[in-house]
């Protein structure tokens, strides 16, 4: 077979750039994927029930990023859907990121913004310098709300306790003075009103995209003259793990469906402290789905399984440096994507990222 593009992954980057090398020029690409979909993570699918769910836990698309989200809008529309999450401490269901709301269901007791604000002032460690995960959250909200929200939980999500990972970790969290109990802000957010999936099938539809699915690019890739490779999986198996395997934290996801409309008050609700599992997901909140049955997830980490999170420790990244090194003295190979660069990266910064590699390309 001979194609100008080979394209090592189906997810976000890989579709993304199928995309727009066959939309703009008259290249022929050759899409592999080892698993048997596309889509990657945000692959959603109706179960034999019929209820639409995401199969690899949820995944609510937003960005701030004008150019991504019009890219986009040429293949789906949204439905609109604005993301809340609720966390159960002390036996009472409260918003994340932590806000108004959320400290006067925790202590019963009304707050101002300002009293809030001096609230955490009062209540907040003093550092001299951030050094982990545990110093953001501590440095913000003190001791209580930290073992509260975060400790717990991130030692279930992680297998560590915050103090052993990076500052980044905790970040992602911010901590707000008002009512706004949207889990994000950005100006664009939603899901694709007849999913994920269908989106990406819009976008693959052209017919000088041959896809490959459930194929090991290294099975036919002496089969296959190209000019130019795009991959998008992990980097330490594209060098035969020379530098050892870069570690991950997967997660197991245990489905069941109930004989009821609904099951919680939001799409995701959190257990920092109760429970192994971290989350249980709600899809029918997501799609807003009329249906008489509802399907939900419990999300379990795990260390071992196939990859989800890139670990934030300084070792990790000393490794990935090494295989970064590596993949810079390549010519006509690109990489691309959370596994490919092992950071953990936002749908929106993958695709920002695909169509910054294709303007490179051209």
């Amino acid at each position: 077979m001979k194609v100008d593009f080979l394209i090592v992954g189906a997810g976000f980057a890989g579709c993304t750039l199928a995309e727009r090398i066959t939309a703009q020029f008259d290249k022929k690409v050759l899409l592999v994927e080892t698993r048997d979909h596309i889509g990657g993570n945000t692959y959603d699918y109706y179960n034999e029930d019929g209820i639409l769910i995401q199969k690899y836990g949820p995944h609510i698309f937003h960005t701030n990023l004008k150019d991504v989200w019009d890219y986009l809008c040429r293949f789906t529309e949204w439905n609109g859907y604005v993301h809340r999450v609720i966390a159960v401490v002390r036996g009472k269901e409260v918003y994340l990121p932590v806000n108004l709301d959320t400290m006067e269901r925790l202590y019963d007791r009304k707050f101002t913004s300002e009293e809030l604000e001096e609230y955490f002032e009062q209540h907040r460690v003093k550092l001299d310098k951030i050094r982990n995960s545990r110093d953001v959250v501590v440095s913000q909200v003190g001791e209580e709300l930290y073992d509260l929200f975060f400790k717990n939980y991130t030692k279930k999500q992680w297998g560590v306790y915050p103090d052993e990972l990076d500052p980044e970790v905790t970040k992602r969290l911010p901590v707000r003075f008002n009512r706004d109990t949207r889990y994000f802000t950005d100006a664009y957010q939603g899901i694709p009103k007849y999913g994920f999936t269908r989106m990406f099938r819009r976008m693959i539809d052209n017919k000088n995209i041959h896809l490959l699915l459930k194929t090991d690019y290294r099975e036919i890739i002496d089969s296959v003259e190209y000019n130019k490779l795009i991959y998008t999986g992990p980097i330490d198996y594209y060098f035969d793990y020379m530098f050892g395997k870069l570690p991950y934290r997967s997660l197991d996801f245990k489905f069941e469906t109930l004989d009821r409309e609904q099951y919680q008050h939001a799409g995701v609700v959190n257990y920092p402290n109760d429970y192994d599992y971290t989350r249980i997901t709600e899809f029918k909140h997501f799609y807003f789905q009329q249906h008489r049955k509802t399907t939900i997830c419990y999300e379990y980490p795990m260390a071992e399984g196939d990859p989800y999170y890139p670990i934030p420790k300084p070792e990790c990244r000393e490794i990935y440096r090494k295989y970064r090194k590596e993949a810079d003295k390549l010519r006509s190979v690109y990489f691309i994507g959370r596994l490919a660069q092992y950071k953990y990266l936002n749908m929106d910064q993958v695709v920002s990222g695909a169509l910054k590699l294709f303007e490179g390309l051209i």
